[in-house]
């Protein structure tokens, strides 16, 4: 008798026997801030304010009541333009208490960035900072507002209008009366995505989507009310605002945010000072966390976990938050603003070796499944194809854009991810790289974070990323941007050729070799590879072949 191995299809779904949550974010958040009355919801470092849940929810309360008064309706969209800030939270829940769809609105923006997305979401309420470092927000806001028509009302935080909008003597029938008429699957927010080419979309998610993600997120890191969450991240993306804000009130857990933006010594010193269990950051951040001066004086021993997303995070710096920031049981979540954000993370009983080189398993409530680009056929475990993925968690569109939701979302209701990955036996999965980040290198396939996680050993390398560039005879050439650590010899494209032959395939060690103090990046910390690839091109004088090859 003869025994065949039998092959599993790249399919997993996230079996779990406990429940999603039935409740709008208005409801979870009275629920929780009834039981937690006491203890510590947020505290805002920059500006040393601090809230209890019975602080921020009476606090939320009379926004909403406010924003009621102001004849803000269901669906109605509110746009919120801000670093991070106590006030940009309590419209978060303001609008979710009255069925209103917030709009966040990247801080990074200029006046046209601004103008497409108010009328494209047809903001009728815009919340804004008067301005933020370089950026005169109340000046680019005027400039933008004759061509927005259907903006009605414009408030700067710490206006008088501001101050006078929440009304804490409303009678508080007005708001139950609104929230009977509010469901789950209500859209709540849209968030608009990074594009790379032309307008960004925007992702509509319903109450059901990121209450559920950022509930399941804090039960797979262990969350408690006794958590300490540090979201140095910005609010105005999924991390922060889902992860983050969502993640810790569901559990009853205190948000700590370090500084209006990103900045590694304020985390740092939030992270001590204020005893946080937990950090959240994409790969840049970590890394310049762990450059900081200093570093080594700051006591970190409260932290356990955290989260690690936005971009493949090189082994190599998953090493040092484990060693040198005693983070434990810190994981890595993937995921998509599309897919309201997490999709697969990483356990904290996982084994290190799987945590820097995997993405984990299946989130709870989710399908997972890796498919050929060109037939959609699901492939065996170990076979690299694009991710999809389907759920509760699965956006309900693009905002007005159904043709680009039908693009992206197939009739079975997967969200095809645009991303290359493997399954493995256990169901851990391997992020190999993007369809559009790929290079072709004369008819090679090259995966550019095979590349990154070599060159990321050599130790005068800080961080690194790889692209691809016009090259007349192979097509694409490979070339490598290198941020050199403090103190470390100058270094050339020879060097970097001398490090990885032998330990490379021929076809994939860099050509050129590009040493930078900084990477193009968005606001979210995700770096624009198609803005180096544009740099590139000119710095290497091979605008002529792009416009051939192009053409």
């Amino acid at each position: 008798m003869t025994t065949t191995s039998v092959i599993l299809p790249s399919y997993d779904h996230g079996a779990s026997d406990r429940p999603l949550l039935g409740e709008t974010i208005g409801e979870n958040f009275n629920r929780i801030a009834t039981a937690h009355a006491g203890r510590e919801a947020l505290a805002d470092r920059s500006s040393g304010r601090r809230w209890t849940y019975a602080e921020l929810h009476h606090d939320v309360l009379a926004l909403a009541q406010g924003l009621l008064r102001l004849g803000i309706d269901k669906g109605d969209r509110v746009g919120i333009w801000a670093p991070t800030c106590p006030e940009w939270t309590i419209l978060q829940y303001a609008t979710a208490e009255i069925g209103a769809i917030l709009v966040p609105i990247n801080p990074a923006y200029r006046t046209d960035e601004l103008a497409y997305v108010v009328n494209q979401a047809g903001i009728r309420l815009l919340v804004a900072a008067p301005s933020f470092r370089t950026s005169d927000y109340a000046a680019m806001i005027e400039d933008a507002r004759p061509d927005c028509p259907d903006l009605r009302r414009v408030v700067l935080l710490g206006s008088t209008d501001w101050h006078a909008l929440p009304d804490r003597a409303a009678d508080p029938r007005a708001l139950a009366a609104r929230q009977v008429l509010l469901s789950p699957d209500d859209p709540i927010n849209i968030q608009y995505t990074s594009g790379t080419t032309g307008h960004p979309k925007g992702a509509t998610l319903s109450h059901h989507n990121i209450l559920n993600n950022a509930h399941l997120v804090g039960q797979v890191l262990g969350y408690t009310e006794l958590d300490r969450i540090c979201v140095p991240v910005p609010l105005f993306h999924t991390f922060g605002m889902v992860i983050g804000n969502l993640g810790a009130t569901t559990h009853g857990a205190c948000l700590v945010y370090p500084a209006p933006a990103f900045d590694p010594a304020a985390t740092l010193a939030a992270v001590a000072e204020e005893r946080c269990t937990s950090l959240y950051g994409v790969p840049a951040m970590l890394i310049a966390i762990l450059a900081a001066p200093g570093f080594d004086a700051y006591d970190l021993s409260s932290l356990r976990t955290g989260i690690l997303a936005g971009s493949p995070c090189p082994v190599e710096v998953m090493k040092q938050v484990v060693d040198r920031m005693g983070m434990t049981e810190v994981t890595i979540a993937y995921g998509m603003t599309e897919t309201s954000p997490v999709s697969a993370q990483t356990r904290a009983d996982d084994t290190l070796d799987r945590r820097v080189s995997t993405v984990g398993r299946v989130h709870p409530h989710v399908e997972i499944k890796i498919v050929d680009p060109k037939t959609g056929v699901t492939v065996p475990r170990g076979v690299p194809g694009e991710l999809c993925t389907r759920g509760y968690s699965v956006m309900l569109g693009y905002w007005q854009e159904p043709g680009k939701t039908a693009e992206a979302i197939d009739t079975g209701r997967w969200m095809h991810t645009g991303d290359l990955a493997t399954m493995d036996a256990d169901g851990y999965i391997n992020i190999t790289g993007r369809l559009k980040d790929m290079v072709i290198r004369g008819g090679e396939n090259v995966s550019p974070r095979e590349i990154e996680e070599y060159l990321h050993t050599h130790p005068d390398v800080r961080d690194v990323h790889v692209i691809g560039v016009p090259d007349a005879r192979l097509g694409e050439e490979i070339m490598a941007w290198i941020r050199l650590r403090p103190g470390a010899r100058p270094m050339t494209a020879a060097d970097v050729r001398a490090y990885a032959d032998g330990k490379l395939a021929r076809y994939k060690i860099p050509r050129y070799v590009q040493i930078v103090e900084d990477f193009p990046m968005t606001a979210s910390g995700k770096v624009r590879k198609v803005d180096m690839r544009k740099a590139a091109v000119q710095t290497l004088g091979l605008a002529d072949i792009a416009a051939s090859q192009y053409a």
